[in-house]
This record gives C-alpha cells, sequence and structure tokens, in this order.
C-alpha cells in the first residue's frame, strides 16, 4: 500500500482562471523521499498544502495509508521556508511546544514528561544544537534557525515530513550541510519525506524519485528515477548522471513554462533592434 494517494485531484481558487492542479494522480511509498520541481505557478506547494491538510481539492481523493484526509493532523508534519520559531522561547521549548500542546489534550503522566525531555535532547543532538539549547531564536544563524524547525517538526514521530523549499533562504553552502542532514535525518527517523523545491540540483540530490509539475493548469507532467546510490555524497553532483538529468529536467521545465518561446521572441526582437 502506499503511504499518500493522490487520485485525480483538482484545485481551483475562487476567482482563478485556470485549475491550481488538475487531475493530479500519484502514489508515494513508505519511507520514500520524493522531491517536486516545475515553474512558478505549477502548483507544487498547493499540492504539498493539500497533503497537509491546509487546502482542501476541489474535487478527487487524497488518502493516508488508505484514509481520507480531512485536515492537519499529528501523522503530517510541515516545514516551510520561512523558520516561524517563537521568539519568547528557547531553542529547546521551540522544539518541545507542538509535544506540550498536545498534552493539553489528556491527562499529562511523569511518563509523558520524561519521554518528551528525552525525546527534545535526542533531536537537539541529532540537529547538532544541544549547545544552544537554552538560547533565543534571534540569536542563532538562519541555518540553525531552520534546524530548530525541522526539530520541531519531528518532535511528535510523524509518519509524513512535508518540506516546503526549506532551504530556499539559505546561502549555498549552508545549503549543502543541511541536505546532508536532512539525509541523515530520514535515514534514522524513517519518515516518508516530501519535498518542494525550486532548486533542481538540490532535487536530484535528496529525491529518490522527481515529480515536474508543468504550470496553467498545475499537473504532473514526468516522473524521474533519480539513478544515485542510497548513500548520497556531495561529489555526486559532478557525476555524468547526474549532470544529465540535471540537464533533461531543466529542459522540459523550460518546455512546459513557454520559457523557450520567450527566449526566440528575445531574440527576434534583439535583432529587429540592430536592424
Amino acid at each position: 500500500m502506499n503511504k499518500i494517494d493522490v487520485r485525480h485531484v483538482f484545485k481551483r481558487f475562487d476567482g482563478a482562471a485556470t485549475d491550481a492542479l488538475q487531475d493530479v494522480s500519484l502514489g508515494i511509498q513508505p519511507n520514500e523521499f520524493i522531491t517536486f520541481v516545475g515553474a512558478s505557478g505549477c502548483g507544487k506547494s498547493t499540492l504539498l498544502r493539500t497533503i497537509g491538510g491546509l487546502e482542501h481539492q476541489t474535487a478527487g481523493e487524497l488518502l493516508v495509508d488508505g484514509a481520507a484526509i480531512h485536515g492537519p493532523g499529528p501523522d503530517r508534519a510541515m516545514v516551510f521556508q520561512h523558520y516561524s520559531l517563537y521568539p519568547w522561547m528557547t531553542v529547546r521549548e521551540n522544539i518541545k511546544f507542538c509535544r506540550q500542546l498536545q498534552a493539553h489534550t489528556r491527562d499529562r503522566s511523569s511518563a509523558d514528561v520524561e519521554a518528551a525531555a528525552g525525546r527534545a535532547d535526542a533531536l537537539l543532538r541529532l540537529m547538532g544544537l544541544s549547545q544552544v539549547g537554552e538560547a533565543w531564536p534571534n540569536q542563532l544563524s538562519g541555518g540553525m534557525q531552520q534546524r530548530v524547525a525541522i526539530a520541531r517538526a519531528l518532535m511528535g514521530r510523524p509518519d509524513i515530513l512535508l518540506m516546503d523549499e526549506p532551504f530556499g533562504a539559505l546561502d549555498a553552502q549552508t545549503r549543502e550541510v543541511m541536505h546532508d542532514l536532512i539525509l541523515h535525518v530520514h535515514r534514522l527517523e524513517k519518515a516518508t519525506i516530501v519535498f518542494v523545491t525550486h532548486d533542481v540540483e538540490e532535487a536530484i540530490y535528496l529525491g529518490q524519485r522527481i515529480v515536474l509539475m508543468a504550470p496553467r493548469p498545475g499537473r504532473v507532467d514526468t516522473i524521474y528515477d533519480v539513478p544515485l546510490p542510497a548513500e548520497r555524497t556531495q561529489d555526486m553532483k559532478h557525476s555524468p548522471e547526474f549532470l544529465a538529468l540535471k540537464r533533461t529536467i531543466l529542459d522540459r521545465i523550460r518546455e512546459t513554462s513557454g520559457m523557450k518561446t520567450d527566449l526566440e521572441l528575445l531574440e527576434q526582437l534583439s535583432r529587429t533592434a540592430q536592424v
């Protein structure tokens, strides 16, 4: 059984001239790391938010473990590009927040408290944050703040981790460190990860499969298997297989977005100006 089933999903926002998602169907396997790329407006973030229960489809079905999605749930956690940490809480308190929130809905035993503290400590170590557990968010770099956001998302042991361009605001060097960190987290936590990005190189390095979506209307265009071993290293980015897949995907994104036509028009305008 697939972990996530997307079956003929449509999404149209009120007043929109075209579908944000049109007849999207996809199966995502348990413990899979799947990445989504595509031109702006192709619906990849809309699909992610719909899986997370933050949006509702206009038509079609979305299932997790065979059960329909009707809203957010503890089985799914989201990490966004903006860290959204609580500035009045320390790093440790931010990480523990979702577990503490859940505790208000049931009797909280001493075992729950100890388990939460142990889980928070383990995530601090996993994310390399042990030395800054009592620091405030504004005392951390962007990369460290995003580590806190990921740790907070993992605190409740979600089956599914949904990530919407989480490293887009980071510099190139920090992004590489975060890539290796999230792959390490994936191996240890064994969650299913659905990762949206505009960076094709990032999508290839992280993903086991890549879903390329096309815009206007948003739809699945092509799905690529990544021809790399499960254990990834940065030097793989220079391999012929990696570079060939990157070129194929970039060319297809240009085709689906109409960018080639735009470039041809610019060349025509340039020649006209010279005349």
